[in-house]
């Protein structure tokens, strides 16, 4: 199993990913039993296809931004007359 990517991670918990990938199992075991059709499980796999496509332009319009952000310019420290006499 590969390493926990932890840079991602809390993006893929706060998007529900998890929970997804648990739904497309549950469709999976749910369709080998009988207990869905096909055109259902398409269906379904089809709504996680696209929710997987705008998790991707999320995360590519996430690091883009991040990518063109300027650093903040940093406040000038007031000095003390004590650093100001010497």
């Amino acid at each position: 199993m590969p390493s926990r990517d932890y840079v991602s991670a809390p993006v893929s918990e706060a998007l529900g990913m998890n929970d997804i990938i648990q739904g497309l199992v549950g469709d999976l075991e749910q369709l080998r039993a009988g207990k869905i059709g096909v055109n259902d499980a398409v269906a379904r796999s089809q709504l996680a296809k696209q929710i997987f496509n705008g998790v991707r332009l999320y995360l590519n319009g996430s690091k883009m931004l991040s990518d063109m952000a300027k650093p903040a310019a940093q406040p000038a420290i007031p000095q003390t007359k004590e650093q100001v006499d010497g």
